[in-house]
């Protein structure tokens, strides 16, 4: 089997083609592919230095890394389209924590994961930064407990910020 046929075979589109870049929001870039390990937790993590958006007033550009990080359950996002769905927000108007909040709905919706946490490290602009952070745990199960427990606690230990 040809490596395109096995690609289509998953069902992956975006990956080892022509990239074709969106500039404007679009979550159906998302592509999915079976998890082969679905009965072993373990973390799945992503750090998207490069994240653009603009400021939804002025039209400003916003700079940040995102963090994504998830248990999966059946599904595992694949790692280009997660590439060209962040890069979908370059021309895109919207507040912080609302970016972090969609990314982690949109994930959500195309994994079902067990457990997902999704933060924004934004550069300042007007000497202020913005971290949202947003997770969710699997309604029933002891990661809805764990998502709870992780809210509770986030950033009770604060960072030294040297880097912006």
């Amino acid at each position: 089997m040809s490596k395109e046929q096995e690609q289509a075979a998953l069902g992956l589109h975006t990956l080892g083609s022509d990239t074709p870049y969106t500039f404007e929001y679009d979550p159906s870039i998302l592509e999915v592919f079976d998890n082969r390990h679905p009965d072993t937790d373990y973390y799945v993590k992503f750090n998207c230095p490069e994240f653009t958006s603009l400021c939804p007033i002025t039209s400003q550009p916003d700079f940040a890394t995102i963090y994504i990080s998830y248990v999966p359950d059946m599904k595992l996002v694949e790692s280009k389209s997660l590439k060209l769905y962040l890069f979908s927000y370059r021309n895109h108007g919207d507040f912080h924590e609302n970016c972090i909040v969609t990314i982690m709905k949109d994930l959500i919706e195309k994994m079902d994961p067990k457990y997902i946490e999704v933060t924004g490290k934004f550069l300042p602009r007007g000497g202020i930064s913005i971290d949202p952070y947003a997770n969710y745990g699997k309604k029933g199960t002891k990661w809805e407990r764990i998502a709870e427990q992780r809210l509770a606690q986030h950033d009770l230990i604060l960072e030294k910020v040297d880097n912006r």
